[in-house]
């Protein structure tokens, strides 16, 4: 009898081992600003990584015959290229099986060559100057179309349907507002506009009445700032004050829900647009929209559908290589094919989107509303 128990309770503990050994915790990291004067758009993105993660963990993932549990890797970079190294190298030895993020373009770029010597894929769901996937790297990826897109759509709506003539342009020195800033800058010079001025700030800019005053006596048709909604929002809102009456047109940074609470009402004299399709548009976009707010208790802003589909990208790539090994999980990217909320997701050779769009927004009343989508 003493005998048989000792084997049951030997059977038992060897069975709990191999459940143990079963079940694998597999880590996905997530970067972006979670302090500074955008960290509402760095948790935007965050909370749509960590949807993703809690829908695939209930309703279960087996890779390679084990059951697999996803655990977010949240990180702040705040915004700061510097700090962005530090983080990667951080989600490097912390072993993630891949990367969302980063979200601006000046800390994606330097970040993305520590994933690429750790072996690790990164997808930015935000990043959009060109250089990101230029670099000769196979690991980086993005989900938004880049601002050699973005800012010559900008610009051909400005020309086009608002009929702007002359634009002075504002840049907030950053890979992001600069690149985009330059784009838009040969594009509109392309169309017939002519650039009356092009001044240089920098990212944690809130005054800009001295570079508005002198805008006024050039008196243009529309300013164009490159940079985020921290920065757009006092801008549209001071230029009002002086009497300024040109449009504000600026790309994905300052086309958040966020900027209406900036600029107060001057926000609907603002046209952006966004470096994909829009939510209105997206095959699922509604949907998404409102499982985010029963989750969050709080709409989204502009990032959360692309790195949403970015930790289900990645767990498409574990499927097909029937693995959690980064390098075999890499390997898988190229051959992506994925129908999400965004849409059809399928890579170029550089890991940009085959198929993209860019979005064009005002706002009425504070809230954002759709002007057109154009399709690349």
């Amino acid at each position: 009898m003493k005998h048989s128990v000792k084997v049951v309770l030997a059977l038992a503990i060897a069975a709990c081992a191999t459940s143990a050994h079963a079940d694998q915790v597999v880590r996905i990291g997530h970067v972006g600003p979670l302090t500074g004067a955008i960290a509402h758009l760095g948790k935007d993105s965050e909370n749509g990584a960590r949807l993703a993660i809690e829908e695939i963990n209930a309703k279960g993932l087996v890779i390679n015959g084990q059951m697999a549990t996803l655990q977010l890797d949240p990180q702040d970079d705040a915004g700061d290229p510097r700090t962005a190294t530090q983080i990667a190298q951080k989600l490097v030895d912390d072993k993630v099986v891949g990367v969302v993020g980063h979200l601006n373009s000046g800390t994606s770029i330097p970040a993305s060559r520590i994933y690429h010597d750790g072996g690790i894929v990164e997808i930015s769901p935000s990043a959009t100057n060109p250089a990101y996937t230029q670099q000769g790297f196979n690991n980086t990826y993005r989900l938004v179309a880049t601002d050699a897109k973005q800012g010559p759509a900008l610009a051909q709506y400005a020309a086009q349907n608002l009929k702007v003539k002359t634009v002075a342009i504002v840049d907030d020195s950053t890979a992001y507002g600069q690149g985009l800033a330059n784009e838009f800058e040969a594009a509109a010079k392309s169309l017939g506009i002519k650039v009356v001025s092009h001044d240089a700030t920098n990212d944690k800019a809130i005054d800009f009445r001295a570079v508005l005053t002198k805008i006024k006596g050039e008196n243009p048709d529309a300013i164009m700032y490159g940079g985020m909604d921290a920065g757009a929002g006092p801008l549209a809102k001071q230029a009002r004050d002086l009497g300024i009456r040109a449009r504000v047109l600026g790309g994905d940074g300052i086309c958040s829900t966020t900027l209406a609470n900036l600029a107060g009402t001057a926000v609907d004299n603002v046209v952006c647009s966004e470096a994909g399709m829009a939510l209105e548009r997206m095959p699922n976009g509604a949907s998404f929209a409102r499982r985010y707010e029963a989750r969050f208790h709080q709409p989204m802003e502009v990032y959360s559908p692309f790195s949403y589909d970015a930790v289900y990208i990645i767990v498409d790539a574990m499927k097909r290589a029937n693995s959690t090994s980064p390098a075999k999980v890499l390997a898988e990217m190229p051959s992506t094919d994925y129908r999400g909320v965004i849409g059809e997701t399928v890579f170029d050779d550089h890991g940009d989107l085959k198929h993209g769009a860019i979005s064009l927004y005002t706002y009425q009343k504070g809230k954002k509303k759709l002007l057109d989508v154009v399709t690349l």
